[in-house]
């Protein structure tokens, strides 16, 4: 699995757009996302297995939820599993928690993009869940995977945004506003 430090795969995956455009209608809910969509900003990249299921919906409308928080982070938020765009639209359309989403689902129907990654389940053969944090370099600053059957929480990957966005050291459960440590003070204490 690719981890922190790694450059995220290039990838070219057909999506729904998110917001009302998704729900456009024939030859108007699609386009395509790259790696090079979106230069120059923070990238939240998150996989769910399948859709029409019962944990993915709770997970991405709380993604959906807090588009803006991360638009305010000068990031985009891009959902991705491997079933198809049309898929996703029809999910999108019948899922009232999904029918308003923000964000675009892109569609990893060759797995090229969650192989690369390393995140296939060995036995389902689709994307674990998966949460990467990729800078304005393309590189992987963080990532968390879960299992199937357990959910994530989208906060906390706001929260680890802001700390990777200070470039400072964070302690334990830091939150933006509060104080980061100072190595000098550190050493200065303990003499």
């Amino acid at each position: 699995m690719l981890t922190v430090g790694d450059k995220f795969p290039a990838f070219n995956l057909a999506a729904v757009k998110g917001g009302a455009e998704g729900l456009g209608g024939p030859g108007k809910s699609f386009t395509d996302i790259t790696s090079e969509s979106d230069a120059g900003k923070w990238k939240i990249v998150f996989f769910w297995p399948k859709d029409f299921t019962f944990i993915c919906p709770t997970e991405i409308a709380a993604f959906g939820k807090l588009a803006g928080e991360f638009a305010d982070r000068d990031a985009v938020v891009y959902g991705v599993s491997t079933d198809s765009e049309f898929v996703h639209l029809n999910w999108r359309v019948h899922n009232d928690d999904l029918r308003d989403l923000p964000i675009p689902l892109l569609a990893d129907i060759k797995r090229e993009l969650s192989a690369a990654l390393g995140i296939l389940d060995k036995n389902a053969g689709v994307a674990l869940r998966a949460t990467f944090i990729v800078d304005p370099d393309n590189t992987i600053q963080w990532v968390a995977v879960n299992g199937l059957n357990v959910g994530r929480n989208p906060q906390e990957v706001v929260r680890v945004l802001d700390a990777l966005q200070t470039d400072e050291l964070c302690p334990c459960n830091w939150e933006k506003g509060h104080q980061t440590l100072k190595p000098q003070l550190i050493f200065e204490q303990a003499a």
